[in-house]
C-alpha cells in the first residue's frame, strides 16, 4: 500500500487496501491507491476516495471506494448485495439514462465496491441549507427530473434485479417499508389513542388501510433507492446522481414522488418547502414518467394515488416517530441545525394531509388529520416556537418569506 495511507484511520486503511488487492487480480498488475479522502459512510459502512497512483490499464483517475464492516446477519437480507445489484442494474443501462456512479469493481468476500467517482459534489442537502433560493430551487427541480429518470430507465426490468440479486445469493424482495407500513395501519390508532387522546375512526383506518394497494404488484412499479434523502442524492455537472442503495428495491412509483408533497417523509432534513415548489417537482417528474406511463398524465389518477402515498407516508411516519418523542427526543436528526422537531414535523404532515384528504374526498381522513394536527401541537409545542409548530422552510429559502 502506497505511503500516503498511513496516517489515516484503520477502517480506511484497510477499505483501501482491499481494494488495491481487488484492483491488482483484475488488472493482472500493481495498482497503487494514494491520496485518500475519508467520505463518512455511515455506522455500516466505510466510504473513500483515493487517486489511482499506479494504473496499468484505464482506470479513472480518481476512484471512490465502500466497505461495508462488520459480519452480516444471516437472518437478514445483506445491504452489500443490495447495492452490488442496484449498482450493477445502472451500470448496464445507457450513460444518459444512468442515475448512479458506475460499478468497476466489487469483491463478495471483502464486501467491498469500487465506484466511478462523481466529483467534490455538494448534495442537495447542502443546497437546500445554502442561502441561494434560486440554486436550491434548480437542485430541486433536476432532483425531481432525475428521479422520474430512473424510474423511467428501469421500468420493467424487476426481473432482471431479482436475477442479480439471486446470483448474488439473496432472493427478491419487496420494498423494505412495505411489513413497516402494515405495522403502522395496525398500530397507529393505539399508539395515538395512548400518546395524543386521538381517536381513529374505523372510517378513517379503511381510507389508510386501502394504501396497501401501493405495496403490491401493481403497474407503476420501478426501482427505488427507498432512502432518497436529500444527504443521498448529489448535484452534479450532469444533474443529481443518486448513492447509497443499501435498500434498494422495486416499488411503486408514487411512493417517491410523494417525497414532494410530504416532504422527504423522515429524513433528517425534513423541512418545508415554499408555496408551489412541489408542484414544480411534480410537474418535472410527470414529463420524464409520461412516455412510460401516460395514464399518469391524467390529472384525476395521478392526485388519487399521489395521495394514497402521502397518506401511508404520514401514517408510517408517524409510526416511527411518535414513540421517539415520547421517549424525549426532539429531533429527527443529531444536529440541530440541519434537523426538525419531530413534533412539528409531524404535525405539518399531517396538517398538509388534511387540505390534501379534502380535495381528494378522503373525509375520514380529513378529520383524523385536523386532529393529530392539533392534538400534536397542544401537546409537544415549543412556547419559545415562532412558528406555532408549523415545519420552517428549508433555510434556502427563508429569506423569500
Amino acid at each position: 500500500m502506497s505511503r500516503d495511507l498511513a496516517d489515516f484511520p484503520r477502517p480506511v486503511l484497510t477499505a483501501l487496501a482491499a481494494a488495491e488487492r481487488l484492483l491488482t487480480r483484475r488488472a493482472g498488475a500493481t495498482v497503487v491507491l494514494a491520496d485518500p479522502e475519508d467520505l463518512g459512510g455511515s455506522e455500516r459502512s466505510v466510504v473513500a476516495r483515493a487517486r489511482v497512483a499506479r494504473n496499468p490499464f484505464s482506470l479513472p483517475r480518481t476512484l471512490v471506494v465502500k466497505q461495508y464492516v462488520g459480519e452480516p446477519d444471516v437472518n437478514r437480507p445483506d445491504p452489500f448485495h443490495f447495492e452490488v445489484a442496484s449498482c450493477q442494474l445502472f451500470t448496464a443501462l445507457p450513460a444518459d439514462a444512468r442515475p448512479s456512479p458506475v460499478l468497476i469493481a466489487h469483491d463478495p468476500g471483502a464486501r467491498l465496491l469500487v465506484l466511478e467517482d462523481l466529483g467534490r459534489s455538494s448534495t442537495l442537502a447542502d443546497m437546500l441549507f445554502a442561502p441561494d433560493p434560486v440554486a436550491a430551487q434548480r437542485c430541486l427541480l433536476s432532483w425531481a427530473r432525475a428521479l422520474g429518470r430512473m424510474q423511467a430507465a428501469t421500468a420493467g426490468r424487476e426481473n432482471d434485479f431479482g436475477a442479480l440479486l439471486r446470483r448474488l445469493g439473496e432472493k427478491a424482495r419487496r420494498d423494505p417499508g412495505a411489513d413497516e407500513a402494515r405495522a403502522a395501519f395496525a398500530g397507529v390508532p393505539e399508539l395515538v389513542a395512548g400518546v395524543l387522546g386521538v381517536t381513529v375512526s374505523a372510517a378513517a383506518e379503511t381510507e389508510a388501510r386501502e394504501t396497501a394497494r401501493l405495496l403490491g404488484g401493481t403497474r407503476y412499479r420501478a426501482f427505488s433507492p427507498s432512502d432518497t434523502c436529500p444527504d443521498n442524492n448529489l448535484v452534479t455537472s450532469r444533474g443529481v446522481r443518486f448513492v447509497d442503495f443499501e435498500w434498494g428495491c422495486f416499488r411503486d412509483v408514487a411512493l417517491d414522488a410523494a417525497y414532494f408533497r410530504v416532504p422527504f417523509p423522515a429524513c433528517e432534513s425534513s423541512f418545508a418547502l415554499p408555496d408551489g415548489m412541489a408542484d414544480a417537482m411534480l410537474e418535472a417528474w410527470r414529463n420524464e414518467i409520461a412516455t412510460v406511463w401516460p395514464d399518469l398524465d391524467d390529472p384525476a389518477l395521478l392526485r388519487a394515488r399521489l395521495l394514497d402515498a402521502q397518506l401511508l407516508w404520514v401514517w408510517l411516519c408517524t409510526w416511527w416517530l411518535l414513540p421517539r418523542v415520547v421517549a424525549g427526543e426532539t429531533r429527527i436528526g443529531i444536529d440541530p441545525g440541519r434537523s426538525p422537531r419531530i413534533s412539528a414535523a409531524l404535525a405539518d404532515y399531517w396538517r398538509r394531509l388534511a387540505g390534501a384528504a379534502a380535495e381528494g374526498g378522503r373525509p375520514a381522513t380529513v378529520d383524523l388529520a385536523d386532529e393529530m394536527a392539533t392534538a400534536l401541537q397542544r401537546r409537544f409545542d415549543d412556547p419559545s416556537d415562532n412558528g406555532a409548530g408549523r415545519l420552517p422552510l428549508y433555510p434556502a429559502f427563508r429569506s423569500l418569506v
